[in-house]
Parts: C-alpha cells; sequence; structure tokens
C-alpha cells in the first residue's frame, strides 16, 4: 500500500485549528480528525460521572469504560462517545475547561493515541490539537504551527458565544485563554510547544483563505501532489 501523507497542525485554543483543518482538509480530499473533539467527548463522559478533573485515579479508572470513535454523515464529522451522537455537546467552556485539566493524565492519552495513529496509517489525514507533530504523529510530512494573540482568540471566542445567545465577558474569556495556554504549555505529559520542523503561522491579521493557502503551498514544498 502506497504511503500515505499527513499534516499535523498544533497550536493553543482559539487559533481556528478546526476551521483551517477542516477546509483544508476538503480541499485536499484528506480525512479530518479533530482530535480536540475526540477529547472533549472523554471530557463530557467525566463532567457526566462528576468526577473531579483533579481526581486521576477515578479518570484513569473511567478511561476503561470509554469508547471513542468518529464516523462521517454527508462529509461532515461526527464524534461518538460509547455510541452516542455527542457532536453537539461538546463545545461548551464547561467541557473546555476539564478538557484542559484532564487531557494532561496519560491514561486519557493513551486511550487515543491508538486510534488516532491507526487512522492516519491508513487515510491521507489533516489532524489537529496539541501535540500532534511533536507526539502523536511525529513523521508526519508536513507541521504547522498556529496560533494568534491572546486577544484575537478571545474576540473570536467572544464572537461565536453571542451568536449562539450565550452571556459572557470578553475579560473573562481572554484571562481563560491564557490560563489555558500556560497549563498547555507547562503540563508533564506532551506539553504544547512547536515541533521544530513546524512552519509557523501566526493568523491574527490572516483571513482563513490565507491560511489555508499556506497550509497547501507547505505540504506542497514538502512532497504533495495534487
Amino acid at each position: 500500500m502506497a504511503k500515505t501523507y499527513n499534516i499535523a497542525i498544533d497550536g493553543p485554543a482559539g487559533a481556528g485549528k478546526s476551521t483551517i483543518a477542516k477546509t483544508t482538509a476538503f480541499e485536499l480530499g484528506f480525512v479530518y480528525v479533530d482530535t480536540g473533539a475526540m477529547y472533549r467527548a472523554m471530557a463530557l463522559y467525566f463532567l457526566r460521572q462528576g468526577i473531579a478533573k483533579e481526581d486521576e485515579k477515578a479518570i484513569e479508572e473511567a478511561c476503561r469504560e470509554i469508547e471513542v470513535s468518529i464516523r462521517y454523515e454527508d462529509g461532515v464529522q461526527q464524534v461518538l462517545l460509547n455510541g452516542e451522537n455527542v457532536s453537539g455537546l461538546i463545545r461548551t467552556e464547561e467541557v473546555s475547561n476539564m478538557t484542559s485539566a484532564t487531557s494532561v493524565y496519560k491514561s486519557v492519552r493513551q486511550k487515543l493515541l491508538e486510534l488516532q495513529r491507526r487512522l492516519a496509517a491508513t487515510s491521507n489525514v489533516i489532524m489537529d490539537g496539541r501535540d500532534i507533530g511533536t507526539c502523536v504523529l511525529p513523521d508526519a510530512q508536513t507541521k504547522i504551527y498556529l496560533t494568534a494573540s491572546s486577544h484575537v482568540r478571545a474576540l473570536r471566542r467572544h464572537k461565536e458565544l453571542l451568536e449562539k445567545g450565550e452571556t459572557c465577558n470578553l475579560e473573562e474569556i481572554e484571562q481563560d485563554i491564557i490560563e489555558r495556554d500556560y497549563r498547555d504549555m507547562h503540563r508533564d505529559i506532551a506539553p504544547l510547544k512547536q515541533a521544530e520542523d513546524a512552519v509557523f503561522l501566526d493568523s491574527s491579521r490572516m483571513t482563513i483563505r490565507q491560511v489555508v493557502d499556506g497550509i497547501i503551498n507547505a505540504a506542497r514544498e514538502r512532497g504533495l501532489t495534487l
């Protein structure tokens, strides 16, 4: 079987990784693997079970009860938690904070690592997260580190929440992002950092089109033929 082509996109919360990865995957005909959504599904399970984010032992035990999978319906990725489609339930602030706190645990990361690598070995994939290029897919042909200023990321999240009709405070959102960045960058296991061979993209003043073009051009420079 011909070797697959993998694109890894890493970066902090709110940098637009999912939007960019989905758009790029669609244009290239790749499979988009939203690793963040997989972690969020696990966090939702922990919340439903009433497990405290600090209770590593209970989280490790709960991991044995969780199955997270991905399927596509009409080209749209659906995330399944123990067979239940939870795609519409995993984007709340509560789930976001639980995800950031629990994704540091080895048991949580090991649970998902095998599935992610198996997908990458059998399909051309674009995968986004915090440690894709550094840990999950260290052999990905193209690696991208996508970021934006904390203020720009807060403005994006604020707009998104207002459009959903939710009450929110811009300053609190930005502080939340800054604290999440610190946790993600200083955790013991697979901290967020730019891979040595990753292309750095700051999307603060870039359009989605410009970022997507930057990724596709980087992939072409690294052997991707369309």
